[in-house]
């Protein structure tokens, strides 16, 4: 059992009839833990990543007992579908939050679900924020205590009073997507990665092309406005960020793009494209990795047309030369700076 697990596992106290609710937090093992302490109770998943909430959905679907019922609600639609004061139980792990805008959000979130003396524990690092957090939750509940600590790790938990209580549930959190992701809604707002990416592109106007991890939505529309008799698919794991790249495809009065969630490129593995692009991340859970961008790289050659063509921007010191020669047949740098690269690849016959 991990140091995490465990310290969830010795500080959540649940009634076999609690109503939990997991902010954002479906990756956590503790999720599996939860159901096999309950009987009569829920396990509500407010979960915005499609990856996790496979992965937690199929272990729920197996570690439960039957009289415990699961659901998944995205994460930014919470307040729009779920009545307030209702749960008895809210759970955070800060280390599958995006960053403090989503933090911030997720106590919110569980001020309008707890009911009055629910409790909301949250888990995280001193070097991921844990205090300050803890400092935001007494300002958003008037009460914090610290309940565990080892080797850096800390949960601490705050319970709900009438007056919270009173306070939060007669609205709802006013347009969440641009409390979760308010960058995304300027044009201006393009990272310097996805920008050298668009510069380097080549696109026909015939292309059926593939953005793999949109994001908002820039490369995707870019493509669109190029590929005039094509059609431009967005995927995304992010439920939030798919709703955002939707809303601005909606504004662009542009009718070749549909997007789509999206574990990868799983959604669209059957068709078939000649153009996919990626600006992959490189951490999961506070970690880097290029396993993510790795497995694109896998899926995106299983997609393409013969001589279709592959275009990914990383930062210059993550080596996925090695994946995309096994994968293509060339590979060419075709853009970049000191900082980041954007690398082709054409598929074989």
């Amino acid at each position: 059992m991990s140091l995490q697990s465990r310290l969830l596992t010795d500080t959540v106290r649940l009634a076999e009839h609690d109503h939990v609710l997991f902010l954002n937090s479906a990756a956590d093992p503790f999720v599996s833990s939860a159901a096999q302490q309950l009987h009569t109770g829920t396990i509500t998943l407010a979960e915005d990543n499609i990856a996790s909430l496979h992965t937690a959905m199929y272990e729920l679907a197996h570690s439960s007992s039957g009289a415990v019922s699961h659901q998944h609600v995205a994460f930014h639609e919470y307040t729009s579908h779920e009545p307030a004061g209702t749960k008895d139980i809210a759970i955070m792990n800060i280390l599958y939050q995006p960053g403090s805008t989503w933090i911030h959000y997720a106590l919110r979130l569980a001020a309008y679900a707890l009911k009055p003396g629910g409790r909301l524990y949250v888990l995280g690092a001193k070097d991921r924020g844990i205090l300050s957090v803890a400092k935001r939750m007494q300002e958003t509940f008037g009460n914090v205590a610290t309940l565990a600590i080892s080797k850096g790790q800390r949960v601490v938990c705050s319970r709900q009073s009438e007056v919270t209580h009173l306070g939060t549930t007669n609205s709802s959190i006013d347009d969440p997507l641009a409390s979760l992701l308010p960058l995304v809604f300027a044009d201006s707002k393009l990272d310097e990665g996805t920008r050298l990416l668009i510069d380097a592109l080549q696109v026909r106007p015939g292309d059926t092309a593939l953005d793999i991890g949109c994001g908002a939505g820039f490369i995707g529309l870019h493509i669109a406005r190029q590929a005039t008799q094509g059609h431009v698919t967005m995927v995304d794991a992010s439920l939030a960020t798919v709703a955002v790249a939707q809303r601005r495809v909606a504004a662009s009065d542009l009718t070749n793009i549909t997007v789509l969630p999206s574990d990868g490129a799983q959604a669209v593995l059957q068709e078939r494209f000649d153009l996919v692009v990626t600006n992959p991340p490189f951490h999961q859970g506070g970690i880097q990795t290029t396993a993510i961008a790795e497995r694109f790289i896998r899926e995106a050659a299983q997609v393409l047309r013969p001589h279709g063509r592959f275009y990914l921007v990383a930062n210059r010191f993550l080596k996925y030369e090695p994946t995309l020669r096994a994968h293509f047949k060339e590979l060419h740098e075709v853009g970049g700076n000191t900082r980041y690269k954007v690398l082709q690849a054409v598929s074989p016959h």
